[in-house]
């Protein structure tokens, strides 16, 4: 499925403002784009601070409450 820049943006606005509310997801943006949040910096330091056995528990937790439900015909 390939969307456009548009149908991207609206899309993870209505997941931020559906999780969090439209003033925190709002707040959230406004930190992202000031603070020169750099993701792929925070998501090492978050993994290089967990140990193989709270990853484990994480995936096996994850996994448990979202199973795939998808065609993996459609995948492959």
């Amino acid at each position: 499925m390939i969307v456009n820049t548009s149908e991207t943006l609206s899309r993870g606005m209505e997941i931020l403002t559906q999780s969090m509310g439209i003033v925190e997801a709002e707040r959230f943006i406004f930190l992202v784009k000031t603070e020169g949040f750099d993701y792929t910096k925070w998501q090492r330091e978050y993994f290089d601070n967990k140990s193989k056995e709270e990853m484990d528990s994480e995936m096996d937790s994850y996994f448990a409450t979202h199973p795939y439900s998808g065609d993996p015909k459609k995948i492959i």
